[in-house]
């Protein structure tokens, strides 16, 4: 009868780092695992049987698991890391199991230590003249929370021209809804909004002719915003680059900020 061959090995995978970030997440988790396992009373554990230093082994090993992958290197030396350093026999004494806790203890939050500066490495690799990708610049960009609304999700599943559009969408209806001209559109509404002369919605005091350059500069943008970005995202938006597309998403938080900031100017 034919024997069964056991199933192969998982290869190894190493961690994908994608952003600095991410590694300092799993930095700063590592270092609780540490503060815990300094933090444990070893003699307490061991003499009242407490079971804390199998806590702290079982935080460790599910830290690692959770920050590199089961088919890690990481994970496949250490995946059986326990708190325990020495022989083991039968009727030690408890100063003696206690002793073997504490040098266990010691090698443990050595371990630990060495994947910290492993991973304190890889960020300095990631940092050194690496660019945030768009979809990281999306994260942190802090976009207005009307914007992120329609357009976060769409860009992190792959549709960064229709977060784009959808944004542009937003930013129509914005100024709809605090201007209160909701039978304007397009360039008209902005032209109408944001006027240099006699605004719904003005962005200073229109006091002198800096400020009314300012309101005519931004009565602009806006308008651009319409000719520029929302009327082409509605027959057939240019594809580009998702660096350029986060660029646009960019402009029109900026500009739903503004909206918000404006002031209803007085009408005559």
């Amino acid at each position: 009868m034919a024997t069964r061959k056991p199933p192969p090995e998982p290869q190894l995978q190493l961690k994908e780092w994608h952003s600095i970030s991410e590694i300092d997440r799993a930095i700063e988790k590592l270092r609780r695992r540490v503060a815990e396992a300094e933090q444990l009373d070893v003699q307490a554990a061991v003499l009242s049987d407490t079971g804390g230093e199998d806590v702290v082994t079982s935080n460790v090993r599910t830290a690692i698991l959770e920050i590199f992958g089961e088919n890690s290197p990481e994970y496949k030396e250490h995946q059986h890391i326990r708190m325990w350093a020495g022989a083991l026999f039968m009727g030690m004494e408890p100063h003696e199991v206690v002793q073997g806790t504490e040098r266990g203890r010691t090698q443990l939050i050595g371990v630990v230590k060495g994947l910290i500066a492993r991973l304190v490495e890889k960020r300095a690799e990631l940092a050194e003249g690496v660019q945030p990708s768009p979809k990281e610049i999306t994260r942190v960009l802090n976009l207005h929370p009307r914007v992120a609304d329609v357009a976060v999700d769409l860009f992190q599943d792959g549709y960064p021209w229709e977060a784009v559009f959808a944004a542009s969408k937003v930013l129509v209806n914005f100024v709809k809804e605090r201007s209160g001209q909701h039978q304007l559109d397009g360039a008209g509404l902005m032209r109408a909004v944001f006027s240099r002369n006699n605004p719904i919605l003005a962005f200073n005091e229109l006091k002198d002719q800096t400020d009314l350059d300012e309101q005519e500069g931004m009565m602009h943008l806006f308008e651009g915003a319409v000719l520029g970005i929302r009327n082409p995202g509605g027959h057939s938006f240019p594809e580009g680059p998702e660096q350029r597309a986060a660029e646009y998403l960019s402009l029109l938080s900026l500009l739903a900020y503004r909206t918000q900031e404006a002031k209803r100017n007085k009408q005559p």
